[in-house]
């Protein structure tokens, strides 16, 4: 017998190797068994539907009555913006209040008609929609009007239409 066939025989073919590596397999065996008896049952992965993307027009088209007026806000806030630079603002003898309110309402009024536009994709438009429209008559709307008129009787709706206006952001946060 050559050293290869006597390591051999030592090692892998005598009685008690032999005995010995059966006895390890089938105790690996009873041990994999019963371990998965622990472990959850294997289940079919999960279906994955996939859809195609909706374009953002068609997700706003619930609330877009929103959308359009921002648009018209916009424009309005454009306007009301030229007007003021042109022939408020440059005249000397007007009041720097007026001016600092007019200011004011119009860059708020810009702001929130651009938040105007984000409405439609909240969880609920119609809440913070109506809230921002609120804000933007009541604060904008009372800057605007005292600026140009000079009459302060409705400047006391100026904060609650601020207050309107944090409203409409929380509305958009929840």
């Amino acid at each position: 017998m050559s050293i290869g066939e006597t390591l051999n025989y030592v090692f892998f073919t005598n009685p008690i190797a032999t005995a010995t590596s059966s006895s390890i397999t089938k105790s690996v065996q009873v041990l994999s068994s019963s371990l998965n008896s622990f472990l959850p049952k294997q289940s079919a992965p999960p279906q994955i539907i996939k859809m195609d993307p909706e374009p953002l027009w068609k997700l706003a088209s619930s609330s877009n009555y929103f959308v359009k007026i921002a648009g018209l806000s916009g424009a309005s806030a454009v306007i009301l913006g030229a007007y003021g630079a042109h022939s408020l603002l440059p005249d000397e003898e007007k009041d720097e209040n007026a001016k600092k309110a007019f200011e004011t309402a119009n860059r708020y009024h810009f702001i929130h008609t651009l938040a105007l536009l984000g409405v439609p994709l909240c969880r609920y438009p119609s809440l913070s929609g109506c809230l921002f429209l609120l804000g933007l008559s009541m604060f904008c709307g009372t800057c605007y009007y005292s600026s140009l008129t000079g009459d302060y009787r409705f400047r006391r709706l100026t904060p609650i239409g601020g207050t309107f206006f944090i409203l409409g952001w929380l509305a958009l946060f929840i």
